[in-house]
């Protein structure tokens, strides 16, 4: 195996992730830059505050392919350079870390959550099923997408502890709870004092986005 390879194909995971598609979708449809209005997360979530589900529902793809692709190309055309699952593993890892903290956008990305599953669901399918029931189960009990995408993310690696004990899976899951919960932390402080808004919910304070 070429020493090389998995570094390789780890940065490559992460320039992938590094594509904004709430940015690249709302310039193509000429959509105003998410970022500069909202919550300013460039994420399904805020597009979708531009009043174009059509731009949210590409970014909300686009995000979550990111990290199924990354997975997905190493496993396909790894094994003829000696890369198995756990560099498929890590380039899932380096695609939502990529989404998070994007080289091409002054390293200003989203919460990570659609990239969040979209990894899962191709690293370990029966995990990232695991992680939708959840994530379905949290927002439908109490409303709020912030503590469902928390909750999920818990569920998933408890399950893949549970399941396949301490492996590069456990590693790769626990990394991602754990940026996940310090990009959720806005989010957690109003879960705690009660102004997190609900699905569904308006938030007052959110401001239009302005006309390109």
């Amino acid at each position: 195996m070429n020493a090389l390879a998995p570094w390789i194909a780890v940065l490559a995971a992460y320039l992938l992730g590094s594509i904004s598609f709430a940015v690249v979708v709302s310039r193509l449809m000429g959509l105003s830059d998410p970022r500069s209005y909202g919550s300013g997360n460039p994420g399904a979530t805020n597009v979708l505050r531009s009043g174009s589900k059509l731009a949210a529902l590409l970014t909300l793809l686009g995000d979550a392919l990111k990290g199924s692709l990354a997975i997905w190309l190493v496993r396909h055309f790894g094994a003829a350079y000696g890369l198995g699952e756990g560099t498929a593993a890590l380039a899932g890892l380096a695609a939502f870390v990529g989404h998070l903290y994007p080289v091409f956008f002054r390293f200003q990305g989203g919460k990570g959550v659609a990239t969040f599953f979209g990894a899962v669901l191709v690293l370990q399918p029966w995990l990232g099923l695991i992680a939708c029931a959840a994530w379905l189960l949290v927002a439908g009990l109490f409303r709020y997408s912030s503590l469902a995408s928390l909750g999920a993310a818990v569920i998933a690696t408890l399950a893949a502890a549970l399941l396949h004990g301490f492996d590069v899976t456990l590693l790769v899951l626990g990394a991602m709870t754990l940026l996940l919960v310090l990009r959720h932390r806005t989010n957690i402080e109003n879960l705690i004092a009660g102004k997190e808004r609900r699905i569904g919910a308006k938030a007052a304070q959110d401001s239009e986005p302005p006309r390109p």
